[in-house]
């Protein structure tokens, strides 16, 4: 293992590389607002276990990444997207297998869209489809509207029931850090999904980890702001440009986008459909060994 801090374009990204450097790349890209290490160690150990070079890192504001000013430094999401492509080019990639979670899996879509040779193959999971613009379908359900025929599946009701009552009710800024991370154990709780035991005091752990790691655990609102701060990051109508093998996992009881995997696969062609039983949108232990065996069948 190996961690690098990379500098391209002015912009600073933490880094992490593991494996043999002659071996098939695999580039994890995390969901917004979330840091690289939520790619879980052990899953990360069974894809070099298996012969494959595996880079992980931290989006720009969030954890040990460079944090702007958003004010007098604004981004979009395109800028996000090419931070994918900023960290293999200082690795020297010319492509690379690329496993997204969440909205990572938009980023995915796009980079294999829009630079098609740079993708060997495409993960996605636990994400939605490209020009399906699932945050307005998120905000609808928050707000109480009505969902448009031919809307993207909305979240399950527990993840509604959590996150009106955050609107509604906006808590004030926690009084230590023991209170910030209650309330960043209680979120990751709804995400995981209601089949499956949750391990508190694992997540505590992880939590904890990733509070320490920040420079700015708040800077991670500015990716909410990227949204609107620039040209529409989905455009409709193109996945069926995807020319990449692609693997869209999700799991049964998806509180977030479920239904939304099907969606991409329909949309992509040739593109397989696995569903992990229990599975939340979050990467449990129990789906280590299920999820790292089909990507590493993937990325063979």
């Amino acid at each position: 293992m190996q961690t690098n801090m990379i500098n391209v374009a002015g912009v600073e990204l933490w880094t992490e590389e593991f494996g043999d450097v002659t071996h098939p790349p695999i580039l994890l890209v995390m969901g917004s607002m979330t840091q690289g290490i939520l790619w879980p160690d052990e899953f990360v150990g069974r894809l070099v276990a298996a012969g494959r070079r595996v880079i992980r890192y931290d989006h720009r504001d969030t954890g040990k990444s460079a944090t702007f000013d958003f004010e007098k430094q604004p981004y979009t999401w395109h800028d996000i997207k090419d931070d994918v492509l900023r960290v293999m080019d200082a690795y020297g990639l010319d492509s690379a297998h690329l496993v997204c979670h969440s909205a990572g899996g938009l980023l995915g879509q796009l980079i294999a869209v829009e630079h098609p040779e740079r993708v060997r193959t495409l993960t996605v999971i636990g994400s939605s489809p490209l020009g399906g613009h699932e945050g307005a379908v998120l905000m609808r359900a928050l707000t109480g509207q009505p969902q448009p025929e031919g809307s993207l599946p909305p979240p399950r009701p527990e993840f509604v029931e959590f996150y009106t009552k955050l609107i509604a009710a906006p808590p004030p800024p926690p009084a230590d850090r023991r209170e910030q991370v209650e309330r960043m154990i209680e979120e990751a709780r709804v995400l995981h999904g209601t089949a499956l035991p949750f391990d508190e005091d694992a997540e505590r752990r992880l939590q904890e980890r990733v509070l320490e790691r920040a420079r700015d655990l708040s800077a991670v609102v500015n990716h909410r702001l990227a949204h609107a701060a620039g040209p529409d990051f989905e455009p409709e109508g193109v996945l069926d440009r995807i020319k990449a093998p692609t693997l869209v996992i999700e799991g049964t009881h998806e509180p977030a986008k479920p239904g939304h995997g099907a969606i991409i696969a329909e949309r992509i062609p040739g593109a397989e459909l696995r569903m992990i039983d229990g599975m939340g949108h979050m990467l449990p232990p129990h789906a280590y060994e299920e999820l790292a065996a089909a990507i590493i069948a993937h990325t063979g």
